[in-house]
């Protein structure tokens, strides 16, 4: 029993980073940060694997495109970690353990709690992003650029649209959150005995 149980959390973690890698070629191309889709798995992946297996897909995701694979939105490769977006993945990373986290101290979540939850992911990403944005355009690639520029491209051009995506993951996340929970107390339950 407790195999099975590894063998689902496994399952769901590999899924979650291959969603995010998807998400990462579901893009509308801005200036120096495209938009992407890979948020929203953040956010499933926090609200439904919890906080552990949350950071543990994300982890998975930024493994597999740093050993090579073409998996981030500009390709993949150890150098990735000087792009200027790799501040975002570390962002997804965090995003998704604080929202597994904050959500594993709630009895019974409520809608408010889901996209509250979610806002403050969203919040932990850009906060992570923002700065990495700022220095590695500034001292790695050497594109001295201003504080108001990298608060345009890095955080104006797309917070709106990543807020109405917390907004509607979050009431997903809460139309499939006793599924997950469900499977979770079984992997637990199994654990324990």
């Amino acid at each position: 029993m407790q195999q099975r149980s590894t063998t689902l959390s496994l399952v769901m973690m590999a899924m979650f980073a291959a969603l995010t890698a998807i998400g990462a070629f579901i893009k509308v191309p801005l200036p120096v940060v495209p938009f992407t889709l890979q948020i929203v798995f953040v956010f499933l992946a926090g609200c439904l694997l919890g906080s552990r297996n949350g950071i543990l897909s994300q982890l998975l995701y930024i493994g597999v495109g740093l050993v090579g694979l073409p998996v981030f939105t500009q390709g993949g490769g150890i150098t990735y970690v000087l792009q200027p977006t790799f501040g975002y993945l570390i962002g997804f990373a965090a995003a998704a353990f604080l929202i597994g986290w904050m959500l594993e101290r709630i009895e019974a979540p409520t809608k408010k709690h889901f996209i509250g939850v979610n806002v403050a992911g969203l919040f932990i990403i850009y906060a992570i992003a923002v700065p990495y944005l700022y220095v590695s355009l500034n001292f790695w690639l050497d594109i001295q650029t201003s504080w108001s520029h990298i608060f345009l491209v890095g955080f104006l051009s797309s917070i709106v649209a990543d807020f109405c995506l917390a907004i509607v993951t979050a009431l997903l996340a809460e139309r499939l959150y006793h599924v997950f929970r469900t499977a979770r107390s079984y992997k637990l339950l199994h654990e324990k005995g």
